[in-house]
């Protein structure tokens, strides 16, 4: 291991952009199947893990909801986050902010109660026993009409204690934020604060749409951002957090090599750039492997680094003391090195 691979290995960090889904392993995807009795159309994990050659965001979203048909009870999803919490911890990740998708379950019939149920109880399994803290982020899936993400937010309402955040997910192209202004809206005035993915596949408006109409507090992604100069330089003015996630961009084709991805160029235009996994079951590697990808390929020094995982703690949603907290841990490791 490089000097600067164990640097990343054991650097404290905060992972804002996860999909829990999209951490559900082919490994765990065939024991879950198995258990509940799903047929699935691969012969084994191998072949599963061949099918992971995408051309763009929706062939990978075909294969994302074709695995979730195996999650049906509270213990699958117990079992999705702990296995991802169990990782996350290995990897130095003091705090995680997670995305879910009940669209993608309760439309095939598993309780909106049954989701969170199974996802929560490991959240706090997960700060107990592995000290790992955590939020959660309720997504809208955005190729889906205004009207389902409203009836979505309705049943969310019961468990609002336990959601920090509504974000908006799934294919960008042709599905601008202002179509969910309104549902956005009604989250807020339920006290929820709002992120959007943004900027990815979809142009640099919808940036701006994400910022203007729905009020985010967060980008995910943004990195198309960069397009316009204007939007670039108020990001930055307004410390607006962008949570990039590098081996997605490329295994999405969204970059064409990782040399050319544009992190570099965001940290040095100013921008509050963090550094996440996204999908990382399907996407080549957890937080690490996106901090050691785009070290290697653009030759980021340890500054850099550092700057990355300190933006991950002040873009979390903590409070003050608890980002100083975290941020103690991440001084204390940096002075170590």
């Amino acid at each position: 291991m490089t000097d600067m691979a164990a640097f990343i290995e054991g650097l404290p960090k905060a992972e804002l952009h996860l999909h829990i889904e999209g951490s559900l392993e082919p490994e765990l995807l065939f024991a879950i199947a198995a258990r509940n009795g799903v047929e699935l159309p691969y012969a084994s994990v191998d072949e599963l893990r061949a099918a992971y050659a995408f051309g763009n965001l929706q062939d990978f979203l075909e294969i994302y909801y074709r695995g979730l048909s195996v999650l049906r009870a509270a213990r699958d999803f117990y079992d999705l986050t702990w296995a991802y919490l169990e990782r996350a911890r290995a990897e130095a990740v003091l705090h995680a902010e997670i995305f879910f998708d009940p669209q993608a379950h309760t439309s095939r019939g598993v309780a909106f109660s049954t989701v969170i149920a199974g996802i929560t109880s490991a959240l706090e399994d997960g700060r107990a026993k592995l000290g790992i803290g955590s939020k959660l982020i309720l997504c809208f899936l955005r190729d889906r009409s205004a009207e389902s993400a409203l009836a979505t937010l309705e049943e969310a309402l019961p468990h609002k204690d336990r959601i920090v955040a509504v974000g908006l997910d799934s294919a960008e192209r042709g599905h601008p934020p202002s179509k969910f202004e309104a549902v956005f809206a009604r989250a807020r005035a339920e006290g929820f604060l709002t992120v959007a993915h943004a900027g990815e596949e979809g142009p640099p408006a919808y940036v701006a749409e994400a910022l203007d109409l729905l009020r985010v507090a967060r980008i995910d992604h943004g990195i198309r951002a960069l397009e316009d100069r204007a939007l670039t330089a108020r990001l930055a003015r307004d410390a607006v957090p962008l949570t990039v996630c590098p081996l997605s961009n490329l295994k999405l084709r969204v970059v064409d090599d990782m040399a050319a991805h544009p992190l570099k160029v965001m940290l040095d235009a100013g921008l509050h750039v963090t550094v996440n996994s996204d999908d990382p079951a399907y996407f080549g590697g957890y937080v690490n492997a996106n901090y050691r990808a785009v070290q290697a390929a653009l030759g980021l020094g340890r500054d850099d680094l550092a700057r990355l995982a300190r933006n991950s703690f002040e873009a979390a949603f903590l409070d003050g003391g608890e980002k100083r907290a975290l941020i103690a841990q991440l001084d204390a490791y940096l002075a170590e090195r």
